[in-house]
């Protein structure tokens, strides 16, 4: 008896990179359904602001984890890895080409590679790591920068919840975040990936960033936020707290003028795009193409590359298991 290989596509970059244009293309062309690998996209109500895919784009081919939980509800790294091989699964069965793409870099990482068996939260521990960092803004990054520069880099210093975390293991295992990483268990099995990463210029990433902002705000950003906010959905919810949320609600509070907003949107998002190349540009073996996706030339490029991966995937399960090496 054999064992069936499938392929998987992933298609990753930083955000406003043109992902879900080049998902789309390709779903198109080859059987495909996409799969969100976006932190906020999955959760209700929250489209504008994430750049979500319009619906009638989402009714071209079937799309997979979008709008799964509310903004109070917190998603972990683990149940997306769970979520989303479950629906590998029932992709592969239909005989289509599962494409996971978005930028959540360790989300896709916890797909592919697993996540290791981390300690149980200290509630004691916490507690005390909270009231630090409550004490002297910064305090918590700054620890996680001498003992963990690589898990520092990663985390951005306003997102406690995640210092947190990266400290008490730190703490509980006895050496940091990175190294405990190290011995991750439950990698994807029966799968053969194929990685294709955007990177555009900076300058003009940052242009699109810029465009993108604007028009977030213009097609309706504060009335998302504030309908939310009716719904008991306000900064308390971890969700609420992302880029462009943040801002909306500062100028529904009178706190933030609109272009001071969209300006500091621009500036954050920027940043955040940052990160998430340094995050893939440490993958060897992400294929890059340089530009955004939605360019035809990037698009024609990236079907050659996956028409080669498939009819290579094909080649191999049709080869004997004994003239494997």
């Amino acid at each position: 008896m054999t064992n069936s290989i499938s392929p998987l596509l992933a298609v990753v970059g930083p955000t406003a990179s043109g992902k879900s244009a080049l998902a789309l293309h390709l779903a198109c062309q080859f059987d495909g359904e996409i799969v969100n690998c976006d932190s906020l996209q999955i959760y209700k109500g929250m489209d504008i602001g994430t750049a979500k895919p319009a619906l009638d784009e989402r009714s071209v081919v079937p799309h997979h984890l979008f709008d799964i939980r509310t903004p109070s509800e917190v998603f972990t790294a683990g149940e997306y890895s769970r979520l989303t091989r479950l629906v590998l699964r029932e992709i592969t069965e239909r005989q289509h080409l599962p494409i996971v793409t978005g930028g959540a870099g360790f989300y896709l990482k916890a797909l592919l590679e697993g996540l290791f068996p981390g300690p149980e939260r200290s509630s004691v521990l916490r507690d005390r790591l909270a009231a630090l960092e409550a004490r002297r803004a910064g305090s918590l990054h700054r620890i996680l920068h001498c003992w963990d520069p690589p898990s520092a880099a990663r985390i951005h210093a306003n997102d406690t919840n995640k210092l947190i975390r990266a400290l008490e293991v730190t703490i509980h295992e006895n050496q940091p975040l990175t190294q405990a990483h190290q011995r991750q268990r439950g990698q994807l099995e029966g799968f053969r990936v194929l990685k294709l990463g955007l990177w555009p210029d900076r300058t003009q990433l940052r242009a699109q960033i810029a465009k993108r902002s604007q028009l977030m705000f213009d097609q309706g950003l504060l009335s998302e936020v504030g309908q939310l906010r009716e719904l008991g959905y306000g900064p308390e919810a971890k969700a609420m707290e992302s880029v462009g949320y943040k801002q909306a609600q500062a100028v529904l509070d009178g706190r933030m003028g609109l272009q001071a907003a969209i300006e500091e949107t621009t500036i954050r998002t920027s940043q955040y795009a940052k990160r998430q190349m340094t995050w893939f540009r440490r993958d060897p073996e992400i294929i890059w193409l340089s530009g955004f996706g939605n360019e035809p030339a990037i698009q024609q490029r990236a079907a050659s590359a996956l028409a080669h991966f498939l009819s290579m995937a094909i080649e191999k399960s049709s080869t004997p298991r004994n003239e494997l090496s």
